[in-house]
């Protein structure tokens, strides 16, 4: 019987990797990858914090095996942490603490048609894939894009985020508020700048909503 190199303990928030110490890297990796492709099923999406026991590993070689993993499961390693630090308490701390993070900096995505009565909420910035129908709502504390078309309300920077925007692949909203500015497609007060087909951003200035064409100037001057 095949001596165990690999052995994965993990609790709610983590994973421990116990590393035979003595066999080379490479065969070392490739163990691995069996272990994690066997679990793919029981680690399903899950997003961990990572610690090492058994062996010493360089920063490279963590890093090679964080890819190993994700490679042959579907885990996102969302940081690594040292042995002290194995306790499940403090996995849950670091592991919540990185997703706060996460979301805060790259926002939520929603996959979907949003009909009509339906109203979508969120803490932090999102990207709806699909279409925002009359009579639907979002309200965000950042950004909104819609990879669609807008058609519904749209709350952006409900927070009193003055520099959140709103963009749209087709944008007709039919009312749109960023922050404190207000307006309504159909009788203002939106203020049109250059093409009105094709993607459109729009963002508040001075207590009033601009809509424009989505240019590579306009990105680069976007306020994230």
């Amino acid at each position: 019987m095949k001596q165990q190199t690999v052995v994965i303990k993990s609790n709610k928030y983590g994973i421990t990797l116990f590393l035979d110490r003595n066999i080379p890297f490479r065969e070392l990796l490739a163990d691995i990858a069996e272990k994690f492709r066997a679990s793919s099923e029981f680690f399903r999406d899950a997003r961990m914090a990572l610690a090492f026991d058994g062996r010493r590993l360089s920063r490279e070689e963590q890093i090679e095996v964080i890819r190993v993993i994700q490679e042959n499961s579907s885990v996102e390693i969302l940081c690594v942490l040292e042995q002290d630090e194995l306790k499940e308490s403090f996995m849950k701390q670091v592991v919540e603490g990185r997703q706060d993070e996460r979301d805060f900096n790259t926002g939520r995505f929603y996959k979907g048609t949003l009909r009509s009565g339906q109203v979508l909420e969120s803490e932090t910035s999102i990207i709806i894939l699909g279409d925002v129908n009359p009579g639907a709502t979002i309200v965000s504390k950042g950004n909104v894009v819609v990879l669609g078309t807008l058609k519904g309300t749209i709350h952006a920077g409900a927070a009193g985020n003055a520099d959140a925007f709103v963009a749209a692949l087709n944008m007709s909203p039919t009312q749109i508020r960023i922050a404190d500015a207000f307006g309504r497609s159909d009788d203002g007060p939106v203020h049109m700048k250059g093409d009105t087909t094709g993607p459109m951003i729009a963002y508040a200035e001075d207590g009033k909503i601009y809509r424009e064409p989505i240019t590579k100037e306009v990105i680069n001057d976007i306020r994230i």
